[in-house]
């Protein structure tokens, strides 16, 4: 079990975890709680009450935030002729097709997330080895096989999140840095949070949002009530 430093237990310590806090009270708590040195990502983690046993209830998608997330995402497209053209334009990092595989092959991963048009797909699947183990295959799920490559590109550059559930129904993603303030983080938050219930799969029973827990990179955790979340969500 990892110890925690001096600096974090003395801040948790000073929590009250005898309540679930609402979006406004926990977000403060979790600014008030950053002490790193660096801007840290503001996380969330999502108990849902889904069984991702069934292909019916494994989720995963994806959702464009309203501030973004305050990272730079360096994007690769595997693209020809006039896409190529409008993935450049769009703000792409790398675009290409034969010569990128190639450079993949030989250990080269400059990039966070790819996109693809559909012709090209066959191409990428010389190194769906390489991509598929570090979540940097397209997939159409997420929108990331399409022939629409100039707006996808412009989405990921402005902020969009993949997310998927996890073996225990648990989601987890870092949705902005500690520095946009307690405004701009709601409203990334509900946005996430909106787009989750949007995705409930008709199989699932009983309670949906079972538990939400946000925090910055190193410090602890802070409850929200789920209810409360909820009725703020669109």
């Amino acid at each position: 079990m990892p110890k925690h430093g001096k600096s974090y237990r003395k801040i948790a310590e000073g929590i009250d975890r005898s309540t679930l806090k609402d979006v406004d009270e926990g977000i403060a708590l979790v600014l008030k709680s950053s002490y790193a040195k660096f801007d840290e990502t503001f996380d969330v983690a999502m108990k849902l009450g889904v069984d991702p046993r069934h292909a019916d209830q494994m989720i995963r998608s994806s959702v464009s935030l309203p501030h973004g997330t305050g990272k730079v995402t360096r994007v690769l497209v595997f693209a020809k002729g006039p896409k190529e053209a409008e993935a450049l334009e769009a703000g792409a990092d790398y675009v290409g097709g034969d010569d990128l595989v190639e450079k993949i092959k030989e250990g080269w991963l400059e990039f966070d997330k790819t996109v693809a048009t559909p012709d090209m797909m066959g191409v990428v699947g010389k190194i769906g080895r390489i991509l598929g183990p570090r979540n940097l295959m397209p997939n159409a799920k997420l929108g990331t096989v399409t022939m629409d490559v100039g707006n996808i590109v412009r989405d990921i550059k402005g902020g969009k999140v993949d997310f998927r559930v996890d073996k225990a129904g648990i989601v987890h993603a870092g949705i902005g840095k500690i520095s946009f303030g307690k405004e701009k983080l709601a409203e990334n938050l509900i946005a996430f949070v909106t787009r989750l219930i949007q995705l409930k799969p008709s199989t699932s029973k009983g309670v949906y949002l079972r538990s939400i827990t946000i925090s910055s990179t190193m410090g602890p955790g802070v409850k929200l009530d789920p209810i409360a979340v909820r009725a703020v969500a669109k």
